[in-house]
C-alpha cells in the first residue's frame, strides 16, 4: 500500500490540474480528483499493466465526462443566495397545474415496483445501474420495468381529457 501511496501522491497535483482543465470548476475538479482517488486505491491490485500514471488519468478522465455530463443534464448551479430576486420561480398555468396534478395521480396508479423505477431513473437520476443496486435486481429487470412503466404512465395520461389541449371539452353544469 506504501507504493501505491507514493506513486499517486505525486500525481495529486498533475490530477487537479487536467480535472480543473476539463471541468472548469475548482470544486467540481477536487471532488472528481477525490472519486478517483478512491478507486484508484480500492483497485490497485486490478490495474493491468506497469504504467500507472495513464491508468489513473483513464479514471479521472472517465469521471470527468461523466461529470461533465451529469452538470449538462441537470444545468448550472447557482447558489440560492445568489439568485436574482423573482428569478427562481414562476407561477404555472392552470393547464400546467393541472397537467401536473394528473402526472402524479397517474404516477401514483402504476404498480410499485414500476413507481419506484421511474422514479429513481427520473427524478432522482439514478443511473441504470445505480437503480439496479438500491432494488437489489439486474440492470436488465431496471431497464424493462422502467420501459413498462413509461408505456403505462403514457396510456394512462393519454387517456385523460386534459392530456389532448387542441380537444375542447364540454361539461354540463346543472
Amino acid at each position: 500500500m506504501d507504493e501505491t501511496l507514493s506513486q499517486v501522491e505525486l500525481m495529486i497535483p498533475a490530477l487537479r490540474r487536467y480535472a480543473r482543465g476539463l471541468l472548469s470548476d475548482a470544486e467540481s475538479a477536487d471532488d472528481t480528483v477525490q472519486d478517483c482517488l478512491e478507486k484508484v486505491v480500492a483497485n490497485w491490485s486490478r490495474r493491468k499493466n506497469d504504467d500507472a500514471r495513464s491508468w489513473v488519468f483513464a479514471i479521472l478522465h472517465n469521471l470527468a465526462i461523466n461529470r461533465l455530463r451529469q452538470m449538462k443534464r441537470r444545468g448550472t448551479l447557482v447558489p440560492i443566495d445568489q439568485m436574482p430576486e423573482g428569478s427562481n420561480a414562476r407561477v404555472a398555468t392552470q393547464e400546467q397545474t393541472v397537467f401536473g396534478q394528473e402526472v402524479m395521480a397517474a404516477i401514483e396508479r402504476l404498480p410499485p415496483d414500476q413507481r419506484s423505477i421511474l422514479l429513481l431513473i427520473s427524478v432522482e437520476d439514478l443511473t441504470y445501474a445505480e437503480a439496479a443496486k438500491v432494488l437489489d435486481v439486474p440492470v436488465g429487470t431496471v431497464m424493462s420495468r422502467l420501459s413498462r412503466a413509461r408505456e403505462q404512465l403514457r396510456t394512462i395520461l393519454e387517456r385523460q381529457p386534459s392530456a389532448h389541449p387542441g380537444r375542447a371539452h364540454l361539461w354540463s353544469v346543472k
